[in-house]
């Protein structure tokens, strides 16, 4: 197995330049044809906002593709200069390639420890490369069992619990005070860039009915059309509280926008239950005095990134455990992956030791015949087939035990295939 991974990250490139080494559509489908063509080997690009990593392998081969060479492919195909590119790259080849995968499908390399988009994100850039005919042998398995390792790590580990952005803590928190979201409505106030992701996650939700306001009515229209909501005036803000069950605000106001005694009078007209406010505008959209824990609950941003962070600690308990179980099974993966790969040589290796044994045997007993009885017969062809095994033990022991690199040319393996001219 000559495998080997080339990538840059958000560990290792800054975000203008993982912008420009990003593959996508048409693009990516020809880089994929290239690699295969130009290098002879299989190969699989996955390419997200924080990575752009090729994979590359060679079933059989003496070597994995040229590390330099594959930079300058990627230069190439960005019409970058190589020197531009060269720095931000990091790679990794064999067993050591077969741990990075692992641990990227495994969130252990994300930006966020334990988010779950990154295995799907895997699974769509190996199936992509599959319909494009670049995936062989090696990166077949290799990816399977990638999936199985993610799937283990989050089911045996608590890596993925708990939301960790601050949009998905706010959803997360809406879901825990109301059980079905078909009668409920969603009032956003003002429409920054954090505003509109929240909004996203709330629109998941499926609720009744979407109001939106803004002091700009272009804007307000723009965000309730973008999310299939309706745009109501900023003067008409009150009423639309009255109604909302759930509230998003994220306006660019140097004061609260809401005092806790404009706030009392719409309580005063309420007849609906709890209202969550999620106030995600620094400063603060809402007096903090208006939470009661009851008729109204408000979470600032500060409050948010706190369960955020939170979460996050929680998660690196988890670190530890996760990797012992990648550390497992990229030993048993490398383990299984060599006595694929020696399987051949040690059954070529066995037939041309039985066939060298019969053959002295048969010479033997032709020579003494008439002068053995079959007790004789039996007891020495039972001696010379336990010499040919104990002649193979070592060598076999030897070659599943072997710890040099992969690629490498010197190793047991060559070694016995030349001793024993067991060449394919």
């Amino acid at each position: 197995m000559n495998l080997l991974v080339v990538g840059a990250s958000f560990k290792t490139a800054p975000i203008d330049v993982r912008e420009r080494l990003g593959f996508a559509g048409p693009k990516l489908a020809s880089a994929l044809q290239e690699l295969n063509s130009r290098f002879d080997c299989e190969a699989v690009i996955l390419s997200t906002c924080n990575r752009v990593e090729l994979y590359l392998a060679r079933d059989g081969a003496p070597n994995a593709p040229d590390v330099e060479l594959i930079g300058e492919f990627l230069a190439q195909e960005h019409q970058l200069p190589v020197e531009k590119v060269r720095p931000h790259l990091y790679h990794e080849g064999h067993a050591e390639a077969v741990k990075h995968l692992f641990r990227v499908a495994s969130s252990l390399d994300s930006m966020i420890v334990g988010e779950g988009q990154i295995a799907g994100q895997v699974k769509r850039a190996y199936e992509f490369a599959q319909e494009q005919g670049t995936v062989g042998a090696v990166l077949h398995v290799l990816f399977q069992q990638a999936f199985a390792v993610a799937k283990r790590v989050r089911t045996q580990t608590g890596i993925g619990r708990g939301h960790a952005s601050v949009s998905s803590v706010a959803v997360d928190y809406v879901r825990q005070v109301f059980d079905h979201f078909n009668d409920k409505t969603v009032l956003v106030i003002g429409a920054g860039k954090m505003g509109e992701l929240t909004l996203r996650h709330l629109k998941d939700l499926q609720p009744r009915k979407i109001l939106v306001t803004n002091r700009s009515p272009d804007k307000a229209i723009s965000v309730a059309q973008g999310c299939g909501g309706q745009a109501i005036a900023w003067e008409q803000l009150d009423d639309a509280l009255v109604q909302a069950d759930i509230v998003l605000s994220t306006t660019g106001a140097p004061e609260p926008i809401m005092t806790r005694r404009r706030f009392d009078g719409i309580l005063a007209r309420r007849t609906g239950g709890t209202m969550v406010i999620l106030d995600i505008a620094v400063p603060r959209d809402f007096d903090p005095r208006i939470h009661d824990g009851d008729r109204a609950c408000l979470f600032n941003i500060d409050d948010l990134k706190r369960i955020r962070e939170q979460t996050l600690s929680e998660r690196q308990k988890h670190v530890q455990p996760a990797e012992n179980i990648i550390a497992q099974e990229v030993k048993s993966f490398v383990s299984d992956w060599k006595r694929r790969c020696h399987g051949p040589v040690i059954a070529r290796l066995t037939k041309a030791f039985e066939e060298r044994r019969q053959a002295i045997v048969g010479q033997l007993l032709h020579r003494l015949n008439g002068k053995l009885t079959d007790d004789d017969r039996a007891e020495i062809e039972g001696a010379f087939r336990l010499l040919q095994n104990r002649l193979l033990h070592g060598p076999i022991s030897a070659l599943a035990k072997e710890t040099a690199p992969e690629g490498q040319r010197h190793t047991l393996l060559e070694a016995l295939r030349k001793l024993f001219h067991l060449e394919e």
